[in-house]
């Protein structure tokens, strides 16, 4: 019996072992890797056509910008807008297009390009900035450049040669990367990676691997030869031209439906593409290898990757089938395991529900997305809005999206609130709907587009403190330091208030038929040294890198919580309501205020007014 019993328990003990070490391997196996030097940056994006005019020789033509998809031709009297006019006044040459003034304004340039960044590299050292984003830099007709002509050059206005680097193209084989050279703006784009890098700046760069233009080489070789061109496969063509007919048959997917970004051919899908979800599916070889080339030139040009790239920040890519991704990860990583890959992953049902971003950062796909998932609650919270949310429903979405990513992800992520397709906080602020739903005045004519209040700004400092000191990584839309603010796109769009200019008044009225009210406009010297205090605190704290978050207090429109380990901790409390404010600390602990760097010692409280905060660390 003793026997007997003795085999019973030590096979009772095995099996509890085994399922013990298969919940420990489990455990490891959720452990997610992330680049570690994405969990510590502040990132800053650059729209490089409205970011900074460094040299006027480049400066688009009307040809640069022709595209065989405009809607209306530019006119013969077309020039570059001035940099400091009026964002809604309409400029003279487009008076002859159309009435409406978000149609004439797709045609409207100011000359940003990289000679402009080059110039600025010292601006974002001074702010603390340690990571840029450029959006796409490709050689396209557009502003915005995700319809490009050629995803292997960078576009010829950004750069000092526009026409020898038409040349240079003009001997390539595109689809031959063996014949690519290197045009002037790639040369110059390089030289502003290499001082980025040199002065601690890491550098990703904007790509939609899911259309191009309709001005793309390989398309205009589909429009030319019909099902004879050796492209056909690369898209989604629904209809070849039949040349025994008077009628032109051809027709084609375009990216939501917009015939100017022709889409890629999706292969072995399991399902249709449904805005939101994730699927299943390829790319078409002959894109993948372009795909492939294009980055592996950026990540590692000629051979040296010291001068590439950092990662991709990638559009579009619930749109894209996961298979593409998984081996496009394989590729990135396979060139260089540190490069940080991160997704917009956005809307599952706009202007309501978000992403579920879980599927796509599991490990085998991004390091990361752009989270807006954070931004929708926060806004609802530290803003004056008609879908105002209390603290606990803040904790509540915060932890929601936390508990269900590896900390290791978390700590990576790109936490975004706004950006070229997103209000600039002080106006998203300023107003109280729904977040990104009628967020300029051609869809609400009552929504606010001009400077804001006094309460705005103090609530848009809140939220700051909220970004800055929460995981992930925090992100600035580039003007948002300057005081900037402006609507949806394409009214986020206005070029940066630079301080060595002087701006015309801005009609806070915008295109309303009204009688027009101005407000003074310029960088802003006061919202400038408050994100740079920001990035000083986040950079000299490795607690808000990677410490773990816990709440204190989350009542009303309380809030608190700690970032820290045993010896080192932060305290963050904010009081987003209309009376004062108590928080409890630690009897007898001595606290000192990063916000004003005055060390003081709190018995056992802190009173906060109306719309404060402080940060607080503890030793």
């Amino acid at each position: 019996m003793k026997t007997k019993f003795h085999f019973r328990s030590m096979l009772f003990l095995y099996l509890f072992l085994g399922m013990m070490g298969c919940k420990q391997q489990q455990k490891e196996e959720r452990h997610v890797a992330v680049p570690e030097w994405s969990k510590h940056v502040v990132w800053y994006q650059i729209f490089p056509e409205r970011f900074r005019n460094g040299d006027s020789s480049n400066d688009p033509r009307p040809k640069d910008m022709y595209a065989a998809s405009n809607f209306f031709k530019t006119p013969d009297d077309w020039k570059v807008t001035s940099w400091t006019q009026d964002w809604y006044k309409q400029d003279q040459w487009a008076e002859k297009l159309s009435d409406d003034f978000y149609s004439n304004l797709q045609l409207r340039r100011y000359g940003g390009d990289l000679q402009g960044v080059l110039d600025k590299v010292d601006y974002l050292k001074e702010l603390g900035i340690s990571a840029v984003y450029f959006n796409p830099l490709n050689d396209a007709p557009s502003l915005h450049k995700y319809d490009a002509r050629n995803y292997h050059h960078i576009d010829i206005n950004f750069g000092p040669d526009p026409e020898g680097d038409l040349a240079i193209m003009a001997t390539e084989d595109p689809n031959d990367p063996s014949t690519w050279k290197w045009t002037s703006t790639d040369l110059l784009f390089l030289k502003v990676v290499e001082a980025l890098h040199k002065n601690g700046i890491r550098v990703i760069l904007d790509y939609s691997w899911n259309h191009t233009g309709v001005e793309f080489w390989a398309w205009k070789d589909v429009v030319k030869n019909q099902a004879k061109s050796d492209y056909k496969d690369w898209y989604a063509v629904e209809a070849f031209d039949d040349p025994a007919t008077d009628e032109n048959e051809f027709d084609y997917k375009g990216w939501l439906n917009i015939k100017s970004l022709p889409e890629w051919k999706k292969i072995n899908t399991d399902r249709p593409h449904r805005n939101g979800f994730p699927f299943e599916g390829n790319l078409v070889d002959g894109v993948k290898k372009h795909v492939f080339a294009v980055t592996q030139r950026w990540l590692k040009p000629d051979g040296d990757l010291s001068k590439g790239l950092d990662g991709f920040r990638l559009d579009v890519a619930d749109h894209i089938p996961m298979g593409f991704w998984r081996e496009y990860r394989t590729f990135v990583k396979h060139i260089n395991p540190d490069a940080y890959l991160v997704g917009e992953i956005w809307w599952q049902d706009w202007p309501d529900k978000l992403m579920n971003p879980t599927p796509y950062l599991k490990g085998d796909v991004f390091d990361g997305i752009m989270f807006y998932q954070l931004y929708k609650p926060a806004r609802y919270f530290f803003a004056k809005t008609d879908y105002e949310i209390n603290a606990k429903q803040l904790k509540d979405s915060l932890m929601y999206q936390w508990r269900r990513l590896d900390p290791n992800v978390s700590q990576a992520m790109m936490n975004t609130s706004s950006t070229h397709d997103a209000p600039r906080l002080l106006t998203s602020f300023a107003n109280k709907g729904k977040y990104k739903y009628k967020a300029k005045p051609n869809d609400d004519p009552a929504y606010i587009t001009g400077k804001p209040d006094a309460e705005t700004y103090q609530r848009v400092k809140l939220y700051l403190i909220h970004q800055f000191t929460i995981p992930g990584s925090p992100h600035i839309w580039n003007g948002e330091e300057m005081g900037m603010w402006g609507g949806d796109d394409p009214d986020t769009r206005k070029p940066l208030w630079w301080p060595d200019y002087q701006f015309e008044p801005e009609n806070r009225n915008n295109i309303q038929e009204v009688e027009p009210v101005y407000d003074e406009v310029g960088f802003n010297q006061e919202v400038f040294d408050f994100y740079r205090k920001l990035i000083q605190i986040r950079n000299d704290h490795e607690l808000l890198h990677t410490a773990p978050i816990n709440f204190v207090v989350a009542e009303g429109k309380l809030l608190s919580y700690k970032r820290g380990v045993k010896d080192e901790e932060i305290l963050v409390c904010f009081n987003a309501g209309e009376t004062l404010a108590t928080f409890k600390l630690d009897r007898g602990k001595t606290y000192k205020n990063l916000l004003d760097e005055a060390s003081v010692t709190y018995s056992d409280e802190i009173d906060l007014p109306p719309l404060t905060a402080v940060i607080l660390l503890r030793k």
